[in-house]
């Protein structure tokens, strides 16, 4: 019996091979998490740098080379003759600004003697943004109605060119083409055009960003 045992003993050699072979396959886990946390890493997580936009000032947006200049207005004005009085009051306030808007306003900036489409699409066409200031005589004005499509139109996707500003109109009113932007309730007068304005400036910033991406 012991004869039998010891030709069945396994020779040193294998033993040996086979506890290395334990060793090295027991200790790649370990390794490389050595090796990950050497590296201040882990390989199930990666780090993501916040790209933070370039700052526009209001240099960048009046320099000659801006995309401000490629069309003759900042915004143009779109309301009914009933709301003329406080349309002027918003006018005079984006003019006196520092940024000095220039704003299309109709009865003052109309060519007499021009077809009233030609005028009000030349206005749409050649302004960054649109006010649309959506009053009961907003609403019932053939003509502001078709100024809202030619702008929607023009640039139906662009965030901030189009604003829409309520007054006197209750939520339900709110015109069905405009449901999917947020509009400016216009309860305080000074606030409300503060809010215009800041609109207006962010769109302005994003152009001048826009088109010095697209120059680097």
């Amino acid at each position: 019996g012991w004869f039998r045992r010891l030709l069945h003993k396994p020779k040193p050699s294998s033993v040996e091979s086979s506890l290395n072979a334990g060793r090295s396959t027991s200790s790649s886990p370990s390794s490389s998490s050595s090796s990950a946390e050497s590296s201040g890493s882990s390989p199930s997580t990666s780090l993501v740098r916040s790209v933070r936009p370039s700052p526009i000032s209001l240099s960048d947006i009046n320099a000659s080379g801006s995309p401000r200049w490629a069309k003759n207005y900042d915004v143009c004005i779109c309301h009914s003759e009933v709301d003329l009085e406080v349309v002027e009051e918003l006018v005079s306030y984006l003019e006196s600004q520092p940024e000095s808007f220039r704003c299309f306003l109709q009865p003052r900036d109309a060519t007499p003697g021009s077809a009233v489409v030609t005028e009000l699409c030349d206005a749409v066409q050649n302004s960054h943004c649109w006010v649309m200031l959506i009053t009961p005589g907003f609403l019932q004005d053939p003509w502001c109605k078709y100024q809202m499509h030619q702008a929607l139109a023009e640039a139906p996707m662009a965030n901030g060119r189009t604003i829409p500003v309520l007054k006197d109109v209750d939520r339900k009113d709110y015109p069905k083409e405009l449901r999917n932007l947020y509009y400016i309730y216009m309860a305080a007068k000074e606030n409300s055009f503060r809010q215009i304005r800041d609109t207006i400036m962010r769109y302005l910033q994003e152009l001048c960003r826009s088109s010095a991406s697209r120059t680097e």
